[in-house]
C-alpha cells in the first residue's frame, strides 16, 4: 500500500556551541526509581508552506542549538553507588540521537495518524542508538517526512531528566530556534538543588508488579458534554472546574462501574501528578515575562495526588459529584506537599503501588507540546504512549485538528471489563 517508512540517516546531534562539562546532581524527585523510564510520543504536523526546506534538516539544526542551552540533554545518565536511585548526569556533550526517515505515502493516506494507527508507532519512533543503553540516553528523536510535505516528530525521552512541562519547554525551545529566533523564549534553569530533599525512609522490598492484560480504548468526548458537567458543578458549588477534572471523573466512574465490585464499600483509587512549581515561591525568584516563580525549570516538579473513595459512592454520584471528590483531593495539595518537604509523612507519596483497583491519569493538554512550532505551524495531533502492563492508565489529550473536545486514551481494563467500560464512557455524550 506504499505505507512503508524508511530510515535514511542516523547520527548523534551534538550541541552546536561550547557547553559545560562535569557532573550534575539530580533532585530527589528526579531520582525516583520509577521515573527511569522512556516517554514516547508522536507529534504530527500537517503540510504547510515551508519554503521547500526539509523539516528533518531544520529540526536537526535547531536541536543542536537548543542543546547548548539544555546541555544536560546531550549528556548521559550514570548510576551512583546506590544504583538508579543515586543517578546523576554526566555532561559529556555526546549528543542526542537523531534519525531521519521518509514515508512512502501522504498523511491523508494514513488518516493523519488518527486512531487507530495505520503505521506502527515503532516505525515513527527512533530506533535504538548503538553502544548505549536507552535509559542512559536522555533524548532520542526521529523526523519522518511524508510525500505531502507533512512530517511527524517521534520523541523518546527519559522521565528522569524532565517532567511533562519540562519536556514541553525543551521542545518549544527547539521550535524557537527552528523559526529563526536567536534564543529560546523561555531560558532554562537547572536548579535541582531547590527541590526539597526530605530524608528518605529505609527502602523496603521492591514492589511486586503484577502484570495485567490491559486493553487499549480511545474515545473523544464533546465540548457540550464537558460543558454541561462544568455548569452542573458550578451551580451546585459556586466553583469552577476544568476539562481535565471532568474527563478523569467520567473515566474513573466508568471504570468503577465496569468493575462491578460486589462490596460497595470497597475502596477504589485514583492518582494523578500535579505540578508544584507554583508552591516553590520561597525557593525560586519570580522570573520570566509573567513573573512566575521557577519559570524555566525543566526538572521533575510534581506531587502525586491520591484520591480514594468507596466504589458505591463513585458509581452512584453524577459526574459533577465525582468531580467534587477529585477537587477535594486537589485542594489538599499545598498542605500535603509542604508536609512532604519537611519529612512530615509516614509513607513516601512517591513510592506508588500498582493494583487493579487503582487508576493513574496523565494530562497531556497543558504541557506545551500542542504549541510547538518548527516553522510549519503547531501540530495537528500529539499521540502519547505512556502505557505499562502493570499500571491501569488513562491519558487526557486533544483530538486531531479540526476536531474539538477531549480525547481519552486508556489502557485500564482487562477483556472482561472492556465492553461495560466502553458503554459507560460512550454514554457520556448521549
Amino acid at each position: 500500500m506504499g505505507f512503508a517508512v524508511r530510515r535514511t540517516s542516523r547520527a548523534y546531534v551534538r550541541p552546536s556551541g561550547a557547553t559545560p562539562a562535569g557532573s550534575l546532581e539530580l533532585s530527589i524527585i528526579d531520582r525516583v526509581v520509577g521515573l527511569r523510564h522512556l516517554v514516547r510520543s508522536l507529534h504530527v504536523f500537517s503540510p504547510r508552506a515551508g519554503g521547500g526546506q526539509s523539516p528533518a534538516r531544520v529540526v536537526q539544526e535547531a536541536l543542536g542549538k537548543a542543546l547548548v542551552d539544555y546541555y544536560p540533554f546531550a549528556g548521559r545518565f550514570v548510576d551512583g553507588a546506590g544504583g538508579p536511585g543515586s543517578a546523576r548526569v554526566e555532561c559529556t556533550g555526546e549528543g542526542a540521537w537523531f534519525v531521519e526517515a521518509v514515508a512512502g505515502c501522504s498523511l491523508a493516506d494514513v488518516n493523519h495518524l488518527d486512531h487507530p494507527l495505520i503505521i506502527p508507532e515503532d516505525d515513527l519512533l527512533p530506533d535504538a542508538a548503538p553502544g548505549v543503553q536507552p535509559l542512559d540516553l536522555p533524548l532520542m528523536m526521529q523526523v519522518t517526512e511524508f510525500t505531502c510535505g507533512g512530517f511527524v516528530v517521534g520523541l523518546i525521552s527519559v522521565h528522569t531528566m524532565a517532567d511533562g512541562l519540562g519536556a514541553g519547554q525543551f521542545i518549544n525551545a527547539v521550535g524557537d530556534y527552528a523559526r529563526g529566533l536567536l534564543k529560546p523564549m523561555v531560558s532554562p534553569i537547572w536548579a535541582r538543588e531547590a527541590i526539597p530533599s526530605p530524608p528518605k525512609l529505609p527502602p523496603g522490598p521492591p514492589p511486586e508488579l503484577k502484570m495485567f492484560q490491559l486493553r487499549h480504548f480511545t474515545v473523544d468526548v464533546s465540548l457540550d458534554s464537558v460543558g454541561k458537567v462544568k455548569s452542573d458543578y458550578f451551580h451546585s458549588t459556586g466553583q469552577r472546574c476544568s476539562t481535565f477534572d471532568v474527563a478523569i471523573a467520567k473515566t474513573w466512574q466508568a471504570r468503577t462501574r465496569a468493575l462491578r465490585l460486589p462490596d460497595p464499600s470497597s475502596r477504589v483509587k485514583l492518582c494523578f501528578f500535579a505540578n508544584t512549581r507554583h508552591l516553590m515561591n520561597s525557593a525560586w525568584p519570580a522570573t520570566g515575562k509573567d513573573g512566575v516563580a521557577g519559570a524555566g525549570f525543566y526538572g521533575n516538579c510534581f506531587y502525586p495526588v491520591a484520591v480514594a473513595a468507596a466504589s458505591g459512592e463513585v458509581e452512584a454520584a453524577d459526574v459533577a459529584g465525582v468531580v467534587g471528590i477529585i477537587r477535594e483531593a486537589k485542594a489538599r495539595l499545598p498542605v500535603e506537599f509542604a508536609r512532604w518537604a519537611v519529612a512530615d509523612f509516614k509513607d513516601d507519596p512517591y513510592e506508588l503501588s500498582f493494583t487493579y483497583d487503582s487508576l493513574f491519569v496523565s494530562d497531556w493538554t497543558r504541557l506545551g507540546f500542542l504549541e510547538a512550532d518548527y516553522g510549519w505551524g503547531t501540530p495537528s495531533h500529539v499521540i502519547p504512549f505512556a502505557y505499562y502492563p502493570f499500571m491501569a492508565v488513562a491519558i487526557i489529550g486533544a483530538p486531531p485538528v479540526p476536531k474539538t473536545g477531549a480525547r481519552i486514551m486508556t489502557q485500564c481494563v482487562e477483556d472482561e471489563h472492556l465492553p461495560a467500560f466502553k458503554e459507560e464512557i460512550k454514554s457520556f455524550d448521549k
